[in-house]
């Protein structure tokens, strides 16, 4: 391969500008809403105070605003493993030398637990690794983990919303139809028909097709990161949110991103040191 793109440093014009994401330096935030749908995307922006910049290259929108006062971006990277990685590479391209940034996915999931509603969220501290981007980058055992930061501060904020939600793994598959045990008319099985069965028992919450390689790319990268997913389907039960309930599912998960990047921002001023935030940085 010519040495012209081994480097993702290399891939972009001579302005800075990302190849795919077509965004250059300074036209992101350190905060970061990651989001499937450019719909969504275009939703989260809707609660900004304002928008600064909007770009659209290939799948990916991205708008940059403030909310609340603090400058924030929400990117739309399509579905996938795959999309993601090449979101997050790109966008850690456009940072200045040594920030580091939060980034949070906001998202969709199928819920592998019959106590898990319809609507209800998911907030991982880990995702098995079923997807094949991040095998990229690391061994096979290696695990996807969730930033506590982002873990607590997505808690803090579902709690503070009233929102029924849970704290659990996650299963990121390669796919949605074959990858996630479902069968198609027109297609042969999928060659693993236990993997619902198997994950459930192991006590894995839900299933979607992004967070371990977000999380594993922010563990090898020294950045902060953590999703939160809306349960869409009940895979035990058989069962689909409505369009109505959906929509309320998803805003529901967008101000619970938003808040959580707030409640970060307000850990992050007691910290001061301190690898992570606990409980003993609050003063009496």
């Amino acid at each position: 391969m010519s040495q012209e793109f081994e480097s993702a440093e290399r891939v972009r014009d001579a302005s800075g500008r990302q190849y795919h994401i077509g965004l250059a330096p300074g036209e992101i935030a350190p905060w970061i809403i990651l989001v499937g749908d450019p719909k969504r995307a275009r939703r989260v922006a809707g609660l900004f105070d304002a928008v600064e910049l909007e770009r659209s290259n290939r799948e990916y929108l991205t708008l940059t605003g403030t909310h609340r006062g603090l400058r924030v971006t929400v990117m739309g990277t399509g579905m996938s493993a795959a999309n993601t990685e090449i979101a997050v590479v790109e966008l850690i391209q456009c940072l200045p030398e040594g920030a580091s940034p939060t980034m949070i996915r906001c998202g969709s999931s199928g819920a592998l637990q019959p106590e898990i509603a319809l609507g209800d969220l998911v907030i991982t501290q880990g995702a098995c690794r079923l997807e094949l981007a991040s095998s990229a980058y690391v061994d096979e055992g290696f695990p996807a983990i969730a930033s506590t930061d982002v873990v607590l501060a997505l808690a803090q904020a579902a709690a503070g919303g009233n929102h029924r939600y849970h704290v659990g793994l996650t299963a990121t598959a390669a796919g949605f139809y074959g990858a996630q045990g479902r069968t198609v008319p027109g297609l042969p099985p999928p060659r693993d028909l236990e993997t619902l069965d198997r994950l459930a028992t192991q006590r894995v919450l839900n299933f979607e097709m992004e967070a371990s390689c977000l999380l594993t790319l922010a563990t090898l990268s020294r950045f902060r990161a953590g999703a939160v997913c809306a349960a869409y389907a009940n895979r035990p039960h058989n069962t689909f949110i409505s369009t109505q309930e959906k929509d309320a599912a998803e805003l529901r998960c967008i101000t619970t991103g938003l808040a959580a990047i707030h409640n970060l921002a307000a850990m992050d001023e007691t910290r001061g040191e301190s690898p992570i935030w606990h409980p003993g940085l609050v003063q009496a």
